[in-house]
């Protein structure tokens, strides 16, 4: 069979990668503190008998965009974004430690300070922040939580906890399959506190709609020309074949 065929699959085969991601960040355009995925591949000769005349397309470890999204001002006690550069530590459905930008706090059943997907929130012991019942709760930017117990005058202030910030060097953070960031190492990070939150404010999703849909576009029509490619290579075999049955 033409090795033409193939080099198209290979093509295609990446494209739909591609297409995958780009939808994924589409979908997550308006999801709070969200990080882009991006998406590359790259062109490897195939070496062997003969000249690298074959050219093969192949995945390359993708990355994340971790650029900052727009700061927006909603006002409300437990939403906190970071500003500048800088991550909240969470604690992973897997048990780990893991980051986010998400800053959409509430308080679940069981009085634990959680992000909007219920992840708990980790203090600056290491270990999730527990809310005691409260009538307000204020976050500092420094990430140091007080809170006014019930039945208590305004002047009776409890400290609680403050929520562990970190600032990782750049490239060692990568995305999880759940879409948290982990650190290259085995152990957590320590707490940064050069690393400020803005409370009552939250980050936005830093996608491009725009960008993200030329391109979903774009991956479309190479994915028709990679078929298209991979239909000649049929039709190329099939005439060949007929004209072996002549012989």
């Amino acid at each position: 069979m033409d090795k033409v065929l193939y080099v198209a699959m290979s093509g295609a085969r990446e494209t739909m990668l591609a297409q995958q991601a780009h939808a994924n960040n589409l979908a997550n355009a308006t999801t709070t503190g969200f990080k882009a995925d991006l998406a590359q591949a790259r062109a490897m000769p195939v070496f062997g008998d003969g000249l690298p005349s074959r050219v093969y397309a192949q995945t390359e470890r993708p990355a994340t965009d971790i650029s900052t999204g727009t700061l927006t001002q909603t006002g409300r006690d437990l939403d906190v974004a970071i500003d500048g550069e800088g991550w909240i530590a969470v604690l992973a459905p897997d048990g780990t430690e893991a980051y986010t930008r998400a800053g959409e706090l509430q308080i679940n059943a069981a009085n634990q300070l959680v992000t909007g997907s219920g992840l708990p929130v980790m203090g600056a012991g290491g270990i999730p922040v527990i809310i005691p019942p409260s009538e307000k709760i204020d976050i500092a930017v420094d990430g140091t939580i007080t809170a006014r117990p019930l039945g208590e005058d305004a002047a009776e202030l409890l400290l609680v906890d403050r929520i562990k910030l970190v600032r990782p060097e750049a490239g060692t953070l990568f995305k999880g399959q759940d879409g948290l960031m982990r650190s290259g190492t085995p152990q957590p990070l320590p707490p940064a506190l050069d690393v400020s939150l803005r409370p009552g404010y939250l980050e936005t999703s830093n996608v491009n709609a725009v960008s993200e849909l030329t391109d979903i576009i774009s991956l479309a029509r190479q994915f028709e020309m990679q078929v298209k490619l991979m239909k000649t290579a049929e039709e190329n075999s099939t005439a060949a074949a007929r004209v072996l049955q002549l012989s």
